[in-house]
């Protein structure tokens, strides 16, 4: 559905994207992450015709980036594109006349969007009446009026809830089993691992790990990460360069990478005379993943 084949774009003396290349599938979820300034809006510019690459290609659907691939794309950015003081109905009116829909086919689509939204009962009710949920979820529906190909959702669920984050979660599953292709861009590292079917992680304007989860995983060498609290890090850290345990610091939070699943009663064996003040197991996160792949 998307396929971006060696991009490079520079703006004065700065390359923000040098040789960025990935593909998705048609119906995929695919989440594109990185820190702020990797590229990701640039990235999302040029797909919608609003750059010029200064190198290299964009297809969707196999046609060529153009005027004409405009409306095979939806997208709804991390602003909401609503007018506060018109209903749901007529947001969604006015950005599919945008697109050229006219008379029964307009609100035809309309309806559908509101439906696929669950926001059908609030139809007529101001957007600014609307909880933040509910304004993200009408958001992804102005991405949706004209039946796009690809939908392109920045950070979905920034500055939601837990309770609107899941309704926006669910949202984006139905898209998929519309057979609708999701580019996914979010700062959530467990909302990625959750939606996406494969994660490309972007640092300095290319992509530097992607695959699925479980490939993805393929990057760290442990089956299980321990976290200590210890006020002897030094000896903790001795002690399990004896087993060939390799160590990390997230935040102030000491980890250690277990090449193998132990029980806690083993691992506790294993630090016998280090004191600890406590002990965590985690399975091995995409957070992991991410720190490891962009701070290399």
């Amino acid at each position: 559905m998307l396929r971006i084949e060696g991009l490079h774009k520079r703006f004065g003396d700065r390359l923000v994207l040098r040789n960025l290349s990935l593909h998705i599938a048609p119906g995929e979820i695919y989440g594109l992450l990185g820190a702020n300034g990797a590229g990701k809006t640039t990235t999302i510019n040029i797909i919608c015709n609003l750059l010029k690459a200064d190198r290299g290609s964009i297809a969707i659907n196999n046609q060529l980036v153009s005027e004409q691939t405009k409306p095979l794309i939806g997208i709804a950015p991390q602003e909401n594109l609503l007018y506060k003081t018109l209903s749901c109905r007529e947001n969604l009116q006015f950005f599919g006349r945008i697109y050229g829909l006219r008379g029964d086919r307009l609100q035809q689509q309309v309806q559908r969007c509101l439906e696929a939204v669950h926001l059908l009962d609030r139809a007529s009710s101001p957007v600014e009446t609307l909880s933040g949920g509910m304004q993200r979820r009408l958001n992804i529906a102005v991405a949706l009026v004209h039946q796009p190909k690809l939908v392109i959702l920045d950070e979905p669920t920034t500055g939601l809830d837990i309770e609107a984050r899941y309704e926006v979660w669910d949202l984006i599953r139905q898209l998929q089993k519309q057979g609708i292709t999701v580019l996914l861009t979010t700062h959530l590292l467990d909302e990625a691992e959750r939606l996406s079917n494969r994660i490309g992680i972007l640092k300095s304007g290319q992509i530097v790990a992607e695959g699925s989860i479980d490939q993805l995983r393929q990057r760290i060498a442990a089956q299980e990460i321990v976290v200590v609290q210890t006020p002897e890090p030094e000896n903790a850290i001795a002690r399990a360069q004896s087993f060939h345990w390799q160590h990390r610091y997230y935040g102030s939070d000491l980890a250690f990478w277990l090449p193998e699943s132990l029980e806690l009663k083993e691992i506790l064996e294993r630090f016998d005379g280090v004191k600890l003040d406590s002990i965590a197991r985690q399975p091995v996160r995409l957070e992991h993943i991410y720190v490891e792949v962009t701070q290399s």
